[in-house]
């Protein structure tokens, strides 16, 4: 039997697209997502929101000069309807909404948002054109993404991961009459619940984030009928912040993100601040909603691992070559880069050391580590094998620098080459019959060769704490308070996703802060994740100090040891060091004030990496017990702090 074509019908003020597997219902000129039929559910969205309210491109934006994380929230809605590919396989549709024709204060932007649906798929695609025209005035924008909003009768179950799954509360639960605040609106104590199961569980949309790099598909289960519906992200190459870069998924509501630009885990520094006479273009998504059933099997949860499968197909068809859009260019038309990289440091072994799993990347040409906080261009990763060689395929025209980390050694890699990656040089030419289009690849298949990393080192390893992974994972992170529990994470290995872990410092150090020996102390116990502000029994805070005492039978007096500390994340805080002496003012060093990563408040364990190297002279230290002070002062809140990724020792060089 052949499978249905697709069909578009345009009515007064909204346009239907059809492939006989699903019906995707779209105001016009609007460009608002009203409907999803499916599986005999006549929507899948919340019917009980306005249809603007339902599934939508929105974005925060901000007027040039302004600082901060936040703006003006705005719905995109489109003001003019076109049909750009009609045909039995396909359909595409485009709402555009042009600045220039705008009254009153708007983000000066051109938006143009597509909608796609094949024949035989169940689900449709969305991408997004934005473009900023030189002589337009300066905005910052902070935040942009696709929302859902699925129908709380229907849509109970939620998927992020394998290991991140679980029945969810109603929205009604997050009622002031049916939940306590908590220390940020995101968190509420759910205690008068609909369903009993839920009392005395902590809700909070951040405890479900995902690093982009694992962040492919997320989604909702329906048990009756069994029904999944599912975002699916092919590529990171549009998204902000690199791999590591964390955000939202899926939360109470149940609603459901494709997130492509926030501060979430960075701050200011990830927002794109643009300039009047600087021109922009960046195409968001595609992304592919997609549905599933159940045929064979009576458990829902196969649901998940047919969507994972659809994942890997959708990847595998990455770039698309069905959509309509020259802004999207073709497999054909993208270029790749070759290499190897291999870690050189003497300490560790004479010969060149071959890396695997390290992360290898293409940016916007900046500084490095740059990467971390760009966000108005594309960017390209991937891992190497085991003997470090790697290939980055598909890459946008443009220029580039290579960037990687390497799990095990501390700091980033730049190479100062600028890559240009050059498109595909379409040329037309005409038969007897017909005329031909096609892409000649030109320049765009680059080998970089054998790339030398060589991590931060003076000298040899004293001693060192914790894992340079650009996380804090490996120290001990503590059982929540009880009164503030997640069900999902007991027992779980990402349990720092639980509320509340800040207060349970001053618990566990009720009479002095952290004290670390070398050589007996653990760091995945006697470390804790993150270095936090004191509760006082005022109910104010105090800044904390940490020590970390260390042994040297001998001591190199004219030489000058090397103290690296990478932090992996800071909110507000600031780093003092000082060794021997925990009163020395000034200190031997301090960061000043660094970080809006907001990473304690929002259950993460890393978010922007910073690596300090700290010189000590000999001098300052002494034979015998030595005890270096690690002081975090500020303290006008239980969420400012800390989080280490790693603190080494070196000799003076030999």
């Amino acid at each position: 039997m052949s499978i249905q074509g697709v069909q578009l019908f345009i009515q007064d003020d909204h346009v239907v697209m059809d492939n006989g597997i699903l019906q995707v219902t779209i105001s016009k000129p609007e460009g608002i997502v009203t409907g999803v039929s499916y599986q005999g559910i006549d929507n899948l969205l919340e019917i009980r929101n306005h249809e603007s309210d339902r599934g939508y491109w929105d974005l925060v934006w901000s007027e040039e000069g302004t600082g901060g994380t936040t703006g003006t929230s705005y719905v995109i809605k489109g003001s003019k309807f076109k049909v750009m590919v009609e045909n039995e396989e396909q359909v595409e549709i485009s709402f555009t909404r042009d600045w220039s024709t705008l009254e009153g204060k708007h983000v000066p932007l051109n938006i143009d948002k597509r909608f796609v649906m094949l024949r035989g798929s169940s689900g449709f695609y969305s991408y997004a054109i934005y473009e900023h025209l030189k002589e337009w005035p300066g905005f910052n924008l902070p935040q942009t993404r696709v929302v859902f909003k699925l129908r709380k009768d229907k849509f109970r179950y939620m998927a992020v991961a394998d290991n991140r799954q679980r029945r969810m509360p109603l929205p009604d639960d997050r009622s002031p009459r049916r939940s306590s605040p908590l220390a940020y609106p995101e968190a509420v104590l759910i205690v008068h619940p609909v369903e009993s199961e839920f009392k005395g569980e902590v809700d909070d949309k951040y405890q479900y984030s995902c690093e982009n790099k694992d962040l492919h598909v997320h989604g909702w289960i329906c048990n009756d009928p069994p029904v999944g519906w599912w975002q699916i992200t092919p590529s990171n190459e549009f998204r902000s912040g690199g791999p590591m870069k964390q955000n939202l998924t899926s939360h109470v509501g149940p609603i459901n993100l494709a997130m492509f630009l926030s501060a979430h885990y960075v701050g200011e520094e990830m927002v794109p601040k643009f300039q009047r006479g600087e021109p922009w273009k960046k195409v968001f998504g595609p992304v592919f909603v997609y549905l599933n059933t159940l045929i064979d099997n009576n458990d829902p949860l196969w649901l998940w691992e047919d969507a994972k499968q659809e994942t890997n197909t959708q990847v595998q068809c990455w770039p698309y070559n069905f959509l309509a859009s020259d802004d999207f260019p073709k497999s054909e038309q993208r270029g790749c880069v070759s290499g190897r990289l291999r870690v050189s440091d003497r300490y560790v072994s004479n010969e060149h050391i071959s890396v695997n799993g390290a992360y290898v990347g293409l940016a916007p040409p900046g500084d490095v580590g740059s990467w971390q906080a760009e966000s108005k261009g594309y960017q390209f990763w991937t891992k190497t094998d085991e003997n470090g060689y790697f290939l980055i395929n598909d890459v946008r025209a443009g220029d580039y620098n290579l960037y990687a980390w390497v799990p095990g050694f501390i700091g980033d890699y730049k190479n100062d080459t600028i890559i240009t990656i050059t498109s595909g040089i379409k040329s037309i030419f005409t038969s007897n019959i017909h005329t031909y289009e096609q892409y000649v690849k030109a320049g765009c298949d680059i080998d970089m060769g054998e790339l030398v990393y060589e991590p931060p080192r003076d000298g040899a390893t004293l001693w060192e704490i914790g894992i340079p992974d650009r996380t804090a994972a490996e120290f001990y992170v503590p059982d929540p308070d009880p009164k503030y529990i997640n069900k999902l994470y007991v027992n779980h290995p990402e349990k720092y996703r639980q509320y509340g872990l800040w207060e349970r410092y001053s618990d566990l150090y009720p009479n002095g802060d952290l004290v670390y020996t070398v050589g007996v102390s653990d760091y995945r116990t006697d470390w804790f994740f993150a270095q936090v502000t004191r509760k006082k029994d005022d109910g104010k805070y105090e800044g904390t100090t940490w020590q970390i005492k260390f042994n040297l039978d001998r001591i190199n007096q004219t030489g000058t040891y090397k103290l690296r500390v990478a932090l992996a994340t800071a909110y507000v805080a600031e780093l003092q060091v000082r060794i021997n002496n925990p009163k020395a003012n000034p200190p031997l060093f301090t960061t000043g004030v660094i970080g809006h990563d907001n990473t304690i408040t929002r259950h993460g364990i890393h978010g922007l990496y910073g690596l300090y190297s700290i010189d000590l002279k000999g001098t300052l230290l002494m034979e015998g017990e030595n005890t270096i002070f690690l002081t975090q002062p500020m303290c006008s809140s239980a969420l400012q702090g800390l989080m280490y990724d790693y603190i080494r020792l070196e000799a003076p060089p030999s």
